[in-house]
């Protein structure tokens, strides 16, 4: 290909649409189950705990996934092939090792004593994380789509709006993960 840049125009995917009431709608539910903690703390019988320090690691990967997604967008944009799928394949495994520190924190909830069928505080952390995990994995899925034909189709520009709505859904899962890990700061003790 050239050196040229891929140019984007103004207009807006319908895809992207649908993609946004998608995301519309897990905010919906992240903001239902924040709800509910805030309402069930409020009754009472809640163990007070610290967050495991894996979901400080958590955090900072999430948004160091999110700057090298945005630097494979770039050189995708550039036509830099191999730059793309480095950086690309550099995501993926920051959203596996991402994943991998949400067990490690489960896992350290549980040698302190906090358990999903416990305490309510614990349930509640262990479910709203859980929920998250799962969205974080629909958008893993997606990336492994999306590297399977970096790697094994040839390049083609055409595919430049499905990087974007998946990067713009892998950004979101990221935000998701700051508010939920701030909310969670903010309210276990």
């Amino acid at each position: 290909m050239n050196s040229a840049t891929i140019k984007e125009t103004n207009r807006f995917h319908p895809l992207k649409f649908g993609l946004w009431l998608g995301i519309a709608s897990i905010v919906m539910l992240f903001a239902a189950l924040t709800s509910a903690y805030i309402v069930r703390k409020a009754q009472g019988n809640w163990t007070d705990f610290k967050m495991p320090v894996i979901f400080w690691l958590d955090t900072a990967i999430i948004i160091a996934s999110s700057f090298t997604l945005r630097q494979a967008i770039k050189a995708f944009t550039r036509y830099k092939e191999s730059a793309y799928r480095t950086w690309l394949s550099i995501t993926f495994l920051l959203g596996c090792l991402f994943l991998i520190g949400q067990y490690a924190g489960w896992l350290q909830l549980g040698k302190i004593g906090i358990y999903i069928n416990g305490n309510p505080s614990g349930s509640f952390v262990y479910v709203i994380s859980g929920v998250h995990a799962a969205h974080l994995l629909g958008g893993l899925v997606l990336m492994v789509i999306t590297l399977i034909k970096a790697f094994v189709k040839p390049f083609n520009p055409n595919r430049l709006v499905n990087l974007q709505m998946m990067a713009t859904y892998w950004h979101f899962v990221g935000i998701l993960w700051i508010y939920l890990f701030i909310f969670f700061q903010i309210n276990l003790f």
